[in-house]
């Protein structure tokens, strides 16, 4: 009996200590649970907001309907005015309504503040570079930077001039006269963040360089209805109800519709450009069984770096096997040039600048983008891939092999530089090796290798 009474009185003991112990494991596990719960989608944000959104479905209309336009612009009030982001990596902006007050020449923006605005808010002040290149030390060294304050009316300059439409102040200093940063930094980005105006905006252009406006009035005409103001150069103070400092990049040579406004993509912008150069066609050769007409490559020929080395072996292989070729390296007559692209229906040419007009082909076209040697793929993609599908035309990328490289001529087999890229970046150092790449490689088509993409090319073309 004692010992009955013994056992009894320890099983409780043992059941309370399980059921501590319980708690503390369920407790832990929880925790586990908890903190992997909250990392991983901390993690998933991050990778959200470092990836493009999905391309948004559009309609043919140049922009959404008034009733969904409207919409739009009430989502899009400024958090603060004035408001200024610096949060993207690569540009940054401020935008404001009301009494703006610019002089150029000082590089300084004014905000009027209204009477009941506290002191603390009459003293804010930003600075900001206009230019989508941030981090780029190079290219923004050869940009302005500008300073945007908030001032009493007593304060403030006196206006000389009186504006009634919005203003938009950038500067085309960085890497402008490359054409793809000519597009992808600039060209786009004004098209994304004026094309709300429909013309009815003014830009005041730092670092403004005469020649490129000549070379893209076709482009800046059909975005402003005013003259363009020299920033740099403008002594008076102009007023404006409602003024953007900067303009927003989303991503190379492409639109992302969820950050641009009424939900504008690539397809607008190839519009927008065919119909701003008149180019007669909207959609390339359907090739069929009654379709009797060759359709036309153009064939990207370098003069200096990464050139085609056997341009004419091209040229006849692309014949035999039923295509028109063109062959042509892009001109300064950009006006010239955009027409004999649009004429084509496939473009062929080794990554670089060149590839840029593919803004000018109609959709439904080829790009045939050719990566040399130098672990190229990644950037080939980002730079001209994702532009050519976002404009509805069809992509295609060729990495050469070994043999089809002109650095053979110059390196024996077995270096780094043409079997272990990596390798040889680490050995001889980046500026070395892009130059090498870059500068001083060029490319010779094995066409036997090389007629799968062709066929290819022609297939496409076929398609609905």
């Amino acid at each position: 009996m004692a010992k009955q009474k013994s056992s009894s009185r320890v099983e409780p003991q043992k059941l309370r200590s399980a059921l501590l112990g319980g708690c503390f494991l369920l407790s832990m596990i929880l925790l586990v649970v908890y903190t992997s719960y909250v990392v991983s989608f901390s993690n998933l944000s991050f990778w959200r907001s470092n990836r493009a959104a999905a391309p948004v479905p559009k309609a043919e209309a140049k922009i959404a309907s008034t009733h969904q336009a409207d919409a739009r612009y009430q989502k899009e009030k400024l958090p603060s005015n004035p408001f200024c982001d610096f949060s993207n990596r690569r540009n940054d902006y401020c935008e404001m309504e009301g009494d703006i007050r610019i002089h150029g020449n000082s590089s300084s923006i004014f905000f009027v503040a209204s009477s009941n605005m506290n002191a603390t808010k009459l003293q804010e002040s930003w600075k900001l570079k206009p230019h989508p290149r941030k981090g780029d030390v190079r290219a923004m060294a050869r940009v302005t930077e500008m300073s945007v304050k908030t001032l009493s009316t007593r304060d403030a300059p006196k206006c000389a001039v009186h504006s009634s439409v919005p203003a938009i102040v950038f500067s085309t200093g960085g890497y402008m006269g490359n054409f793809f940063h000519d597009f992808t930094d600039i060209l786009i980005t004004i098209f994304t963040t004026s094309q709300q105006f429909n013309g009815e905006v003014q830009f005041l252009i730092s670092e403004m360089l005469p020649w490129w406006n000549e070379k893209y009035q076709k482009i800046l005409k059909s975005l402003t209805n005013y003259e363009i103001i020299d920033f740099n150069q403008d002594q008076v103070v102009r007023c404006y109800p409602h003024v953007i400092v900067g303009l927003k990049f989303h991503k190379e040579m492409s639109i992302d519709p969820s950050k641009s406004p009424y939900g504008l993509t690539m397809v607008d912008f190839g519009r927008f450009i065919r119909k701003s150069f008149a180019l007669e066609r909207d959609t390339a050769i359907k090739l069929g069984p009654d379709q009797g007409k060759k359709p036309r490559i153009l064939i990207i020929a370098r003069k200096w770096t990464r050139r085609f080395a056997n341009v004419d072996e091209i040229v006849r292989n692309v014949e035999e096997m039923g295509f028109e070729a063109v062959v042509a390296e892009a001109k300064f007559n950009l006006i010239e040039f955009a027409h004999i692209v649009n004429s084509c229906d496939v473009m062929l040419g080794v990554h670089g600048a060149g590839l840029t007009n593919l803004v000018f082909l109609p959709t439904n076209a080829v790009v045939i983008q050719v990566v040399p040697l130098g672990g190229l793929e990644g950037i080939s993609w980002i730079d001209f891939g994702l532009a050519t599908v976002s404009m509805k035309m069809h992509y295609m990328q060729y990495t050469i092999s070994l043999d089809e490289s002109t650095l053979t001529e110059q390196f024996a087999r077995g270096d780094p530089v043409l079997s272990d890229q990596k390798e040889a970046y680490k050995k001889h150092g980046w500026d070395r090796m892009i130059d090498l790449y870059f500068a001083k490689q060029g490319v010779k088509l094995d066409m036997g290798r090389f007629s799968s993409t062709l066929l290819h090319a022609l297939e496409l073309l076929r398609q609905e």
